[in-house]
């Protein structure tokens, strides 16, 4: 009775994704940089606890999304629409808001910051996107988010270097801790609302008599949807503390506030205000990625066809006979 032994099968090595090499090499970078700025007390490194940790994010969800491209957009072209886009957006909501927003605050203060914010990031990409040779809703989102990325990666930046400057000094926990939390929020903020408007504008172009974007009428829905999502994210923590306080306000809290004075929070309201404060983050990031991967299923992703080799067509009998009688050389 013979014995049959099983081949052996092939070892299959299983590649780490490029976004994942990026994000955890960045990791390491980052917190080598803060336990070693923490440890030696070395000033100089603080500029790269900030590139490192404001760009890290971003870059790493740019690589994710530049795999999931229909083949139109190259890596010079993401590349950028990351830093122009990221740098023309940045600039000019900076003087937009100066000029039309000033120092107000309030709820319309946020409306007013979504409205010029996803303004300039749509026109930057509008910018950046004109005269390629074919549109596609997927390429529209990859793209968008590369320009929202490259905001968001700024923006942060900014943040980071004001948090440094604390009331006793420079603080870098704090800055460390902006980071860390702008890192989490990241993935569900700029990138994420550039990204659906930037699908809906390549969908345009199927429409248009040149091929070309278009504004048109579900542009501006789309437009008023992410910047309502603005404005809800950025409001967040206004629209947190009243809700406390309407559920668990005290009579002498009111006073104060009738008084224009601000009162002093019990540590149940701190808790509270926390947990809905994240809710509704939550909620906001869960509407965002639902609508954008329903627009990301719904366009099927485009890829090059092939050119089909055509056999030259049957040559006739008596052409065939003609060629042979022919006299050679």
């Amino acid at each position: 009775m013979g014995v049959y032994l099983a081949a052996p099968q092939p070892h299959v090595r299983h590649r780490v994704p490029a976004w994942a090499r990026v994000l955890l090499s960045g990791l390491s970078l980052w917190v080598a940089t803060v336990v070693i700025t923490f440890a030696t007390g070395n000033a100089n490194l603080v500029p790269t606890i900030i590139l490192l940790g404001s760009f890290l994010i971003p870059v790493t969800f740019v690589v994710y999304a530049f795999g999931r491209a229909d083949e139109v957009l190259t890596a010079q072209r993401i590349f950028t629409a990351f830093i122009c886009g990221g740098v023309l957006g940045v600039l000019g909501a900076t003087v937009l808001e100066a000029a039309l927003l000033g120092q107000r605050s309030g709820l319309l203060s946020y409306l007013g910051v979504g409205l010029i914010e996803e303004a300039v990031k749509l026109a930057a990409l509008w910018v950046l996107a004109w005269r390629l040779p074919r549109y596609t809703p997927r390429d529209g989102m990859v793209l968008g988010a590369a320009v929202g990325f490259g905001f968001a990666a700024l923006e942060s930046a900014g943040y980071a270097f004001t948090a440094l400057f604390g009331s006793s000094g420079l603080s870098l926990l704090n800055l460390v801790e902006t980071e860390a939390l702008r890192g989490i929020l990241t993935p569900f903020g700029h990138g994420l609302w550039t990204a659906i408007l930037g699908g809906v504008l390549f969908a345009t172009a199927a429409r248009s008599r040149r091929g070309r974007p278009r504004l048109r009428g579900s542009l501006v829905g789309c437009y008023v949807v992410v910047v309502l999502l603005h404005a809800l994210w950025d409001a967040s923590g206004s629209i947190a503390y009243w809700l406390t306080l309407l559920l668990t306000g005290t009579p002498t809290q009111w006073t104060l506030i009738g008084q224009g004075q601000a009162p002093s929070a019990t540590q149940t309201q701190v808790h509270l205000y926390t947990a809905v404060n994240w809710a509704l983050l939550l909620v906001n990031a869960a509407v965002g990625l639902a609508i954008l991967v329903l627009r990301w299923r719904r366009h099927a992703a485009v890829r090059p066809q092939p050119v089909p080799l055509v056999a030259p067509p049957p040559a006739s009998e008596a052409a065939m006979s003609e060629a042979a009688a022919a006299p050679r050389g």
